[in-house]
C-alpha cells in the first residue's frame, strides 16, 4: 500500500533508482559531460544506457557541487542543461527527468523543456522562489540538507575533497530541524506534502565520521514522514574510509546503498546505475518481504 496518497511514485513498493547525468566539466565523479553538440549526443546515449539498466529517474545537473568547485552563473547553467533535457525528452518522452538546480530561473526553463522534478541541493535556502516554480508546475521537489562551506573543504590529489571541522550540536536533530525549515518554505509556496522528498545531504558539509553516522542512523530522517532520497554514490566518505580513489568506490557505494535502503531510503541517486539497481533489488528482496 502506498503510504503517501497521490504521490508521484508508489513509495514503499520498491527502491527507485535515480541516475546522475552531469553536464559539467568538473564533476567530482569524473563523469561530467561538457556542453555542445557532442555533449547532447553523449547525454542521450547515457540516458539510454541508464534507462536500459533500470533507472526510474534521470537527474540532470549543470553545476558541480564538489568541494572546491567554482559556481557558474544562470546563463551558463541553462546553456549546459537545456539542450540535454530537450534532447533526452525528445528521445524518451516517457522518461522521468529531474533538474538538479537551486535556481528558480533554471528550474522554470527545465520544467518547460520536459523535466518533471526539481532537485534542490540547498533546500530552498539559496533561492526560495524555486518553491513557487515547483508549486506552479505541480512538480515533485527534492529538498536536501546542506551545510557546505568552502573554507571547511580539504582537498587531496588522490582521494579528492572532504569536509573537516564541521560542527553540529546534535547531528541528526540538527539535520531534522533544518530539513523541516526547508519543508516550511515549500509549504508557504503551496507545494503539497505529497510532492516533497527529503535528502539528508550525505557529503554536503559533513565530515567522514558524520557521514558514516548519518547512513547508520538514516531512520531518524525517515521519521519526519516524507519519502527519502539518498546519494552516497562514489562520495569522499567512502574514499577516505577505504583509502580508495573515486574510480574504485563501487563496492563501498554498494554497501552504503544497501544500508540506506535497509534504513528507509525510497530513492538512491547513483552513477553506476546497472550495478546499484542489482544491489537495490537484492536488498529489497530481503528488507521489503
Amino acid at each position: 500500500m502506498d503510504p503517501y496518497p497521490s504521490a508521484p511514485l508508489p513509495w514503499g513498493t520498491r527502491t527507485f533508482i535515480m541516475g546522475i547525468i552531469n553536464v559539467t566539466p568538473d564533476s567530482f565523479s569524473g563523469d561530467g559531460i561538457l556542453k555542445g553538440s557532442d555533449a547532447v549526443e553523449a547525454a542521450v546515449a547515457q540516458a539510454a544506457q541508464f534507462l536500459h539498466e533500470g533507472a526510474d529517474i534521470l537527474d540532470i545537473g549543470g553545476e558541480s557541487t564538489r568541494p572546491g568547485s567554482q559556481p557558474v552563473d544562470a546563463d551558463e547553467e541553462l546553456a549546459r542543461v537545456l539542450p540535454v533535457i530537450t534532447a533526452i525528452h525528445a528521445a524518451f518522452p516517457d522518461a522521468l527527468l529531474s533538474i538538479d538546480t537551486y535556481r528558480a530561473v533554471v528550474a522554470q526553463a527545465a520544467l518547460d523543456s520536459g523535466a518533471r522534478w526539481v532537485n534542490d541541493v540547498w533546500g530552498l535556502h539559496a533561492d526560495p522562489n524555486l518553491a513557487d516554480v515547483a508549486a506552479k508546475h505541480g512538480a515533485p521537489l527534492v529538498l536536501m540538507h546542506n551545510r557546505l562551506k568552502p573554507d571547511s573543504a580539504e582537498l587531496q590529489a588522490r582521494l579528492g575533497g572532504r569536509y573537516v571541522g564541521v560542527e553540529y550540536d546534535d547531528l541528526l536533530a540538527d539535520i531534522q530541524r533544518e530539513l523541516l525549515e526547508s519543508v516550511a518554505l515549500a509549504h508557504r509556496a503551496g507545494v503539497p506534502d505529497a510532492h516533497i522528498i527529503l535528502d539528508p545531504g550525505i557529503g554536503f558539509g559533513k565530515t567522514v565520521e558524520q557521514n558514516l553516522e548519518l547512513v547508520d542512523r538514516l531512520g531518524a530522517i525517515k521519521t519526519l514522514g516524507y519519502p527519502l532520497l539518498v546519494g552516497p554514490s562514489r562520495k569522499s566518505f567512502i574514499g577516505y574510509t577505504l583509502n580508495l580513489p573515486l574510480e574504485e568506490r563501487v563496492e563501498g557505494t554498494a554497501a552504503a546503498v544497501a544500508l540506506c535502503i535497509d534504513r528507509g531510503a525510497d530513492i538512491i541517486r547513483v552513477h553506476d546505475v546497472g550495478v546499484m539497481t542489482r544491489v537495490a533489488r537484492m536488498t529489497d528482496a530481503i528488507v521489503r518481504r
